[in-house]
């Protein structure tokens, strides 16, 4: 491996913190409703947040795969806004700091940034990494947002139950990153929020601000959701004047909540949420439901069906 301290570059004036929290929170992977982002944007809102380390990121990412905007005007490339993955501080609303890592997710050298990442861990004096992240889930937006909590020790996620066993998913650099740490005796954890697969296209704010409410506590950092409180409202509304202009989504919505009720009322049998029966699969659910919110969207490209 060539040396993970030649992938990042410490600020000369980085402030010195005293045992910070580092979030992560990389694009690229799976981040459904937006949540992620969203949750990052928010923590950013009306704060100065100040260098710590920034990544060489030529070495990290394929343009080729995600190609960054260059904007053209008349006869002249005129801007490029390159990408950046960068370690900042931060405070929450109660002046207490914490460091925030954002950016593309790496396309390539997941090792040596994963050890890269515990260097930076080893010399900020980091205690705890909490990582972000938002999955697709067959799951109804009128019940209660589920959250899955991981950690490197199990009293890390004590309070959180499982809603899965054993399962094979596609691999990620922050996944790596946290596996790595664990294996280094580093207090690593990340919690994926569960979005209505129906909606993973949109923008939910809701699964954001449920974000950052478990990270804070687990963090314990007051962490601003007020914006996206509000959000949350409008988005709420939004999905049920949708919802309520089609009785096909709402059967669609109704067969959810009865699967969603009758795996939670089972405690302990939550290997999957999907259930043997009469019920659609959710493959079957999520197309019906995509179909009416895409055809919303050509109406009305800023609601909960529109472009994300």
């Amino acid at each position: 491996m060539l040396d993970p301290a030649e992938l990042y570059e410490v600020a000369p004036d980085a402030p010195d913190l005293e045992e910070p929290v580092l979030l992560v929170a990389l694009d690229g992977f799976v981040d459904a409703g937006n949540a992620a982002r969203l949750a990052v944007a928010a923590l950013l809102a009306d704060r100065e947040p100040v260098p710590v380390a920034t990544f060489d990121i030529d070495q990290l990412i394929d343009y080729r795969s995600r190609r960054p905007p260059l904007r053209f005007e008349s006869d002249r490339w005129a801007a490029y806004n390159p990408p950046k993955l960068e370690l900042v501080t931060l405070t929450d609303t109660g002046d207490t700091s914490y460091l925030l890592l954002s950016g593309p997710e790496p396309d390539t050298q997941w090792e040596r940034f994963s050890a890269a990442v515990a260097q930076l861990v080893e010399q900020l004096g980091v205690r705890l990494v909490i990582n972000l992240t938002a999955i697709p889930m067959a799951v109804p937006h009128t019940r209660p947002i589920g959250v899955t909590a991981h950690g490197t020790r199990p009293e890390l996620t004590e309070g959180h139950e499982a809603w899965f066993a054993t399962a094979e998913v596609p691999g990620s650099a922050v996944a790596l990153m946290e596996f790595r740490l664990g294996e280094a005796g580093h207090d690593a954890m990340g919690f994926a929020v569960h979005v209505p697969h129906y909606l993973a296209r949109a923008e939910y704010p809701q699964a954001a601000r449920v974000l950052l409410d478990h990270v804070g506590l687990s963090a314990g950092l007051y962490l601003p959701t007020e914006a996206l409180s509000k959000a949350a409202e409008r988005a709420e509304e939004e999905i049920g004047e949708q919802v309520a202009a089609s009785d096909e989504v709402k059967q669609v919505v109704e067969a959810l909540e009865q699967q969603y009720d009758t795996v939670t009322s089972g405690r302990g049998e939550r290997s999957s949420l999907g259930l043997a029966g009469e019920l659609p699969s959710a493959d079957e659910l999520g197309a019906e439901v995509e179909k009416f919110l895409a055809a919303q969207g050509d109406d009305e490209d800023d609601g909960p069906g529109g472009p994300s």
